[in-house]
């Protein structure tokens, strides 16, 4: 079983428009609401995939209850903390090409209810073989708020990867996580370096195992303690790119579950990731593409 967690859990909104130009009004052709959250995300594509995905989330007000009931139909198993906030909202716009997105700040999170959040945790981790904790800490939470679960797991010899920036990155750094994956942006800003190599070696020095980093449609650039590799799609794709990277978490995930070597992984998370653009929604993915740039995509070692 796969354990993921995702503390600031949203209800996604999708829209989709011929184009989007600012200062105008639009028409929006479709509209789709589903649980979200990177975590979530994550989920789906993990189910999707075939492997036993249990989200563990904070859930609250009206908005929370859309996102359990969603859950529910989704057939997506779960553990929900109650909280008193209710549950946010993020809202993608996508125009065929690509996406822009507006994303509240989510509730605010009591010490108690994080107390709980964290007994979940601990309650799901003996039968997991891998953790994901995944997204933005909510407001309220400290920012050294996922090291606590990343030592949990590592007490009980469980495996993680952790997708998230700023502090709650680098803070979860002195745990230990299996592997991070930030995206460049993040990753630049966390370390204060000027190119992808050099801060993912400072993340590998200062903890983590290994260093996944989404260069967009660049592909992936990994350093790991076996060497580093570049990945990137074989053709170009385009449409909503809205949980791109949740799909390279899923991939890792799974790659860590069942000790596939570091370049298949990679492999699979460029082709899943880009398949996923090709989807309408986050956590979605075209399945024949997936299967078609599978077959031809490849990493590259490169010098550490």
């Amino acid at each position: 079983m796969l354990l993921v967690v995702t503390p600031n859990p949203a209800l996604d909104v999708t829209y989709t428009v011929p184009a989007l130009r600012p200062h105008t009004t639009h028409r929006v052709g479709t509209v789709a609401a589903q649980a979200g959250g990177k975590g979530v995300n994550t989920a789906r594509v993990l189910t999707a995939l075939g492997h036993r995905a249990l989200c563990v989330l904070p859930l609250g007000g009206p908005t929370g209850t859309a996102v359990a009931a969603d859950l529910t139909a989704a057939g997506l198993p779960y553990r929900a903390v109650p909280v008193t906030g209710d549950t946010r909202r993020t809202v993608a716009v996508a125009d065929g090409d690509d996406a822009t997105l507006f994303n509240e700040p989510g509730p605010r999170i009591s010490p108690a209810e994080l107390r709980r959040l964290a007994a979940e945790v601990a309650a799901a981790l003996p039968a997991a073989g891998v953790l994901v904790l995944s997204g933005s800490l909510p407001p309220g939470a400290p920012g050294d708020g996922y090291r606590e679960l990343v030592a949990l797991a590592r007490d009980h010899g469980v495996p993680t990867v952790l997708d998230a920036d700023g502090p709650a990155l680098t803070a979860a750094l002195t745990a230990g996580p299996t592997a991070v994956k930030p995206n460049a942006a993040e990753l630049l800003a966390a370390t204060g370096r000027t190119d992808v190599p050099a801060a993912a070696a400072e993340l590998h020095r200062r903890g983590a195992g290994a260093v996944v980093a989404s260069l967009g449609p660049e592909g992936l650039y990994a350093l790991t303690g076996e060497g580093a590799w570049r990945c990137a799609p074989p053709e170009a794709v385009a449409g909503n790119p809205t949980g791109a990277g949740d799909a390279v978490v899923a991939a890792l995930a799974v790659g860590l579950l069942s000790g596939t070597p570091w370049p298949a992984v990679l492999a699979e998370a460029v082709a899943l990731s880009a398949a996923t653009v090709l989807a309408p929604r986050a956590g979605h993915f075209d399945r024949a593409a997936h299967l078609r740039l599978r077959e031809t995509t490849t990493a590259t070692a490169v010098p550490a």
